[in-house]
């Protein structure tokens, strides 16, 4: 592994680079935080896909990515006097000891959630004009990450269950509301219903340690990579998938999930 030197010498010719490119690349002089905005995301999706594949190889070109873009957003922010990488830096390390109080403190933990909880309430202090721990929750993140995100955060400052199997509880309980509705066939009321039956079951995830994200995502690609198998035996054998039956569609299924 290289060492801190080594390191440093690598994130300073990154930032030497930056400053080149800036200057003398007709691209990258005339990109903003608005147009790297939409770029940034995609980059961190593909980061997300990586680490979730466990590649890691790809893990480290896509970390490539993020740190580029971060270094860029510093690059536009010194060019106004606003901030520079530093400024960047210095605060997460300044926000990183106020919120690590057992280590850098007096303070004594005696576990993760009490670490948590610790986290969640300085945070709410520290924030101006927030007076709520949900304000911290940003508003454009999909559903299920948010939902996630929410229960956590509550968690932090003492609102949860205190047993799995109370959770598992309101899942039944709202799969049995959810069912009362399909039955009155109400569409409005069965899409609420159904948004409770996700919200418990991500609630109940989150006290078995399981991302829930990351639990669906490799669902997706697992019915992804069984159903290209069925659709590359279909062609194989000269068939169009709309017309098989479900029982020889099932048989392709039914392999793929072997292998």
């Amino acid at each position: 592994m290289n060492t801190r030197a080594d390191q440093l010498k690598a994130f300073d010719r990154l930032l030497t680079i930056m400053d080149e490119l800036r200057e003398q690349c007709p691209w990258d002089k005339k990109q903003t935080m608005e147009t790297l905005r939409h770029l940034t995301i995609e980059e961190t999706y593909e980061l997300g896909d990586a680490i979730l594949d466990n590649n890691l190889e790809e893990v480290k070109k896509e970390l490539g990515d993020v740190l580029l873009h971060l270094v860029f957003y510093a690059k536009i922010g010194s060019e106004t006097n606003s901030f520079d990488i530093a400024d960047v830096c210095n605060q997460i390390c300044d926000k990183l000891i106020h919120r690590h109080p057992h280590i850098y403190g007096d303070v004594t933990v005696k576990d993760e959630a009490e670490v948590k909880r610790n986290w969640e309430q300085i945070k709410l202090k520290e924030g101006k004009g927030k007076n709520s721990v949900l304000q911290g929750v940003p508003k454009s993140l999909p559903a299920l990450v948010k939902a996630n995100r929410i229960q956590d955060k509550v968690s932090g400052v003492g609102f949860d269950w205190e047993k799995p199997e109370q959770v598992w509880e309101k899942v039944e309980e709202e799969l049995e509301e959810f069912k009362i509705e399909v039955a009155k066939n109400d569409a409005d009321a069965m899409e609420n219903e159904f948004g409770d039956v996700l919200f418990s079951l991500v609630n109940y995830a989150r006290f078995k340690n399981i991302n829930p994200e990351n639990a669906l995502e490799r669902t997706n690609k697992k019915f992804t990579k069984r159903f290209q198998y069925l659709e590359t035996k279909a062609k194989m054998l000269n068939k169009d998938l709309k017309d098989m039956t479900l029982a020889e569609m099932d048989v392709f299924w039914e392999a793929a999930k072997k292998l």
